[in-house]
């Protein structure tokens, strides 16, 4: 049995709030039991110079823990404006796979 008394079988309760961020184009919370992930999607017309004049978009992403996001305080990336291996191996997964799903050309 887990502390919280689930099952082994037995999912974590998931909910979705839709229009979690005021300012975002998009944005959900998604709760996995006790792990919360905000995700916001923004738009820009620019594309990266490698993709001008060819009638498609670009689509990145970005990825960031809290501090408190684990059982130990970890130290904030964003504020020593250096990100870590792993923290860029899953931004580039996260962007990688939305580009392999979102239609890019116009």
């Amino acid at each position: 049995m887990r502390p919280s008394g689930r099952k082994p079988d037995e999912l974590r309760k998931i909910i979705l709030t839709r229009n979690y961020n005021i300012h975002a184009e998009g944005s959900v919370l998604v709760q996995f039991g006790n792990t919360q992930v905000i995700c916001n999607a923004s738009f820009d017309t620019s594309v990266p110079s490698f993709h001008k004049g060819q009638g498609k978009g670009w689509v990145t992403a970005e990825y960031g823990m809290l501090p408190r996001s684990t059982n130990t305080r970890m130290r904030r990336e964003a504020a020593t404006h250096r990100q870590g291996g792993r923290t860029m191996e899953i931004q580039r997964l996260i962007g990688r796979s939305l580009r392999a799903i979102v239609d890019t050309t116009e």
